[in-house]
């Protein structure tokens, strides 16, 4: 089609543009309160489905005297409801296999007020509970003045935690970021002074105005009876009331004042120089076929705006530390062109201007075709794939498009209109369009310039004025076009020799095919159906980098990261990017402490590409001295403020107590950087992967294995091996024994951060992982209660366990929350006391039903996932488990008792090893 035509045709299509139809598979409708309901049959993941109440209400309705009381409101209607006092809702929910956090949650932004409900569908009762849950969050919190005052410190912990050198540079930056609009003054989280004092009539005045039947909708989406569902939604949520005075709900918006504004920061725990560019325009709606088509075109200009930085990240000594720039939503009605560049410390002029030049660059010349026509090529293909999944689509995905339909009035078509659409009229965008945007978005004025530095850095900021003139500067540089490089030659320099399949052996009862090639390659098979265009693997051999003395550690450890970023076979890294950018894959390999490896996945298309760059990387690497240079250069300008970051500073003491100072276990440095050697990385990378009679295979996925089998002989058949077998070694680096305490003065705001560590020898088998799990989850149900519930001390304390079974059986288990400073010996205390208790009483029995539940639920989830598959059969492989052994978990969950529980408690956390890690302030 010649151009002329396909203009005249844009033209047409432009001039008849109409408004997207809602996606026809969803239930919709308004009851006569003003109550909106989408419901939606949706079988992915069987017997599950999602419950969100949306409301159009957010900080920004607040008034003076109740800033944060509309993300207090979430918080308390989980805290008491007419149907559910107290607690009782979460503990039903638990009971029923829903976690808090994880599964039922909520959050509260400047415009909407947003709840989510997972839940199995297989139970009538569960699901018509989870209903009457909604909808006592619509309208019948209780606000109960005792709950109120309970959840005001466990809501200033959450502040707490927000607190720090963002936060305070936000603080500054954001009234003008807003145009001094009332977003400006509504800061979600609200001010201390008011969540201290408020009383509770003002929060109940507030629930009272805004939760409102015309302001809420309820999505459901999931493996339902659509039709039946939509009856029980009418007949139940038909009573909500509105107001008899209704306060009229305004649109607020942030306006376009045509001023260009300015603001530089310094702030003392700030770790790099970052100067942004932040371009306000009127956002675009997205309610017909024209306005789908300026959507393509700004997904296009990200595309290929950000495919120019990736190339120009990779130029030998690039200006900047990291570059960026989009179209970004943001708030208020309107969105943004945004640019931001990381400098080098004391460079900031120089990086400022070079990243700005890209955008003097896109408003001279634009994109070329070249740019154009690959980036449609990209976007188009990213759809199919999505269309390839249409029957696989999780529920989630099309929440997220009901969601935005109701609070933004957005088109939500589903994936088979929007394909349609796409298929439509991605052909028609040409560069004209492109200039079009480029011209709308890169504007003079509504600009706001915003830096942000460490304190030592004040000396070398620029004012308004002269920033100005670095633009102006900019602006008067000669422009030359975007050099795209293109692919001159092919991956690979020569077809591999192929080996052969040697033997194939299949288990029907689990599913799982084992081959053995002719080199001694593995390779595990699990096809499954979960997916409709989704192979994923993982191989590996042991070995890794504790075969490597201290001083090669470094050079080891980032062996991969660096030879994988230069490129592989004949291609350089921009020519590699270009050769994957049209196609669904990743392969990226590893080399990990006691394996090395390679991991990725692809679409079935594409499935032969991927494992010609598996070939291609553990046969041909590549090294690029210049790339690596600038890698080494940003790191150590990473690493040279990190000290200023408190966070940091306490996770690297962390890091150097449990590893006894290790240099495999401390935190990055600048000398630990300069131990790295590119020719020694090289070297080691080489040495890890030649030898492929060590290694194995596992895929999972929608693979056909007759198809693979040719694929598998060519590119995995052809590795090479040799007749040596490493084994990784034991590097006798345990976490020490004993009770060791260490506190790190390190921060200015009034904020703490505690680490508990129990550790020991471990008997690692499934029965004991399966109870130690149990023990993790049961100490974490306590602390909730009694740490959150009971002393408002903290906002989310978390309990995390790793075991391992190689070099030797050990477990770590860790209990970590914020607080206030003042609280810490008691909040320890209390963490200190439930761990003592859980050893010598064992858990209530209550609390082990519902680990049970939310273990079975999560279950009954994971093995219908590729991801769980390939992770849970390379550990069985990699520690000598059976293959089969998942069969067995169920068992042994439904077998667990407080008695076992107590017992594993009582053996490996009375054993004597604590170590308390404690971040507070500087005095």
């Amino acid at each position: 089609m010649s151009s002329l035509l396909l203009c005249t045709y844009a033209a047409v299509a432009t001039a008849q543009s109409s408004e997207i139809p809602l996606d026809a598979a969803v239930r919709t409708g308004k009851l006569k309160n003003g109550f909106t309901y989408y419901i939606r049959h949706n079988a992915t993941p069987k017997n599950r489905a999602q419950f969100y109440l949306v409301n159009k209400v957010g900080s920004v309705l607040e008034n003076d005297d109740q800033l944060g009381l509309a993300h207090f409101v979430e918080h308390m209607t989980f805290n008491g409801s007419r149907n559910f006092p107290k607690n009782t809702m979460m503990n039903y929910l638990q009971t029923a296999g829903v976690r808090f956090g994880a599964d039922v949650n909520a959050y509260t932004g400047y415009d909407e007020t947003v709840y989510q409900l997972p839940l199995p569908t297989d139970s009538k009762e569960l699901v018509d509970k989870g209903l009457q849950i909604v909808h006592d969050w619509a309208q019948s919190a209780t606000l109960d003045p005792v709950e109120i005052d309970k959840e005001r410190g466990v809501i200033l912990e959450e502040k707490r935690l927000g607190k720090g050198a963002s936060d305070r540079l936000q603080q500054q930056y954001y009234p003008l970021l807003f145009n001094h609009s009332r977003y400006a003054a509504r800061n979600p989280i609200g001010t201390d002074a008011i969540l201290k004092s408020f009383k509770p009539a003002i929060i109940k005045q507030f629930y009272h105005d805004w939760y409102r039947p015309d302001l809420q909708a309820l999505i459901i989406v999931g493996d339902i009876d659509a039709a039946a569902m939509e009856k029980k939604v009418k007949a139940l949520f038909d009573d909500l009331k509105n107001p008899v005075a209704k306060k009229k709900r305004v649109a607020y918006a942030i306006p376009l004042t045509g001023k260009n504004q300015f603001i530089a920061l310094t702030d003392k725990e700030t770790t790099s120089t970052t100067a942004e560019i932040v371009i306000k325009h009127k956002a675009p709606v997205m309610s017909t076929t024209a306005d789908y088509k300026g959507l393509l075109t700004r997904q296009l200009f990200n595309s290929m705006i950000a495919s120019r930085f990736a190339e120009l990240s990779r130029q030998p000594d690039p200006d900047y530390l990291s570059a960026n720039s989009g179209i970004r939503d943001f708030l208020g009605g309107l969105d943004t062109y945004r640019a931001t560049v990381v400098v080098k410390p004391g460079e900031l002029k120089k990086g400022f201007m070079a990243m700005w030049y890209e955008t003097e660059r896109l408003r001279a010349l634009g994109f070329s075709a070249d740019e154009l026509d690959r980036a449609k090529q990209n976007l188009k293909e990213q759809m199919e794939n999505i269309y390839r999944e249409k029957d696989k689509n999780p529920s989630g995905n099309y929440v997220q498009e009901y969601l935005s339909h109701f609070l933004k009035n957005e088109a939500a078509p589903g994936i088979e209109g929007e394909y349609k659409l796409m298929n439509r009229y991605l052909p028609l965008i040409q560069l004209d369009d492109m200039n079009t945007l480029i011209g709308s978005y890169l504007k003079d004025n509504n600009r706001d310039m915003i830096i942000t530095a460490p304190a030592d850095a004040q000396k070398d900021l620029p004012n308004q004025a002269e920033m100005e003139r670095w633009i102006a500067e900019v602006r008067s540089m000669p422009v030359q076009a975007f050099s795209v490089q293109k692919l001159s030659s092919a991956l690979l320099a020569a077809e591999p020799v192929a080996g052969k399949v040697v033997t194939e052996v299949t288990d029907s009862k689990e599913g799982i095919t084992t081959l053995t090639l002719s080199n001694g390659v593995k390779i595990i098979i699990k096809p499954t159906t979960f997916k409709n265009n989704q192979i994923i693997f993982r191989g590996f051999s042991p070995g890794g980098t504790s075969l490597y003395e201290d001083k090669d550690y470094p050079s080891a450890a980032n062996a991969a990261s660096i030879i994988a970023a230069a490129g592989v076979g004949n291609l350089n890294a921009t020519e590699l990017d270009r050769f994957v950018a049209d196609k669904e894959l990743e392969v990226r390999p590893y080399i990990a402490e006691r394996f090395q490896g390679i991991t990725g996945g692809s679409s079935v298309k594409d499935f032969e590409v991927a494992m010609s760059l598996v070939y291609a990387y553990l046969t041909q690497p590549q090294k690029d001295s210049s790339l690596y240079k600038t890698m080494m250069e940003r790191s150590r300008a990473r690493y040279d403020k990190r000290a200023n970051d408190p966070g940091s500073v306490f996770n690297d003491t962390v890091s150097a107590v449990l590893g006894n100072k290790n240099i495999r276990r401390t935190g990055p440095s600048i000398k630990k950087l300069d131990m790295v050697n590119l020719d020694r990385a090289y070297q080691i990378y080489k040495e890890r992967f030649s030898n492929a009679g060590n290694m194995t295979f596992v895929f999972t996925g929608s693979i056909d294995i007759a198809a693979a089998k040719p694929v598998f002989e060519k590119y995995l058949g052809s590795l090479p091996r040799t007749p040596i077998a490493d084994k990784a070694r034991d590097l006798d680096i345990d976490i020490p024994a004993g009770s060791i305490s260490k506190t790190v003065y390190k921060g200015r705001e009034a904020k703490a951060s505690v680490l508990l560590v129990y550790s020991g020898k471990y008997d690692y088998n499934d029965r004991n992982n399966i109870l130690f799990d149990a023990l993790r989850e049961t100490l974490n149900i306590r602390l909730l209660e009694t740490l959150r519930e009971q002393e408002s001390g903290v906002y989310s304390p978390r309990v995390e366990l790793s075991t391992t079974q190689y070099p030797k059986g050990r477990f770590s288990l860790t209990i970590q929350f914020g607080c206030a400073p003042a609280n810490v010996d008691k909040l320890i205390a209390t963490a200190k006391a439930e761990v003592t208790a859980l050893a010598n009483n064992g858990p209530r029995p209550e609390i082990i039903r519902k680990w049970q539940a939310e273990w079975v639920r999560q279950r009954e989830l994971d093995v219908n996932e590729n991801a769980w598959w390939l992770s849970y059969l390379v550990e069985k492989l990699q520690s000598g488990g059976k293959l089969d052994g998942y069969a067995n978990d169920l068992i042994i969950v439904k077998e667990t008792t407080p008695a076992a529980i107590q017992d594993i408690a009582h053996q490996q956390l009375l054993n004597g090893n604590l170590i308390k890690m404690i971040l507070v302030p500087e005095q």
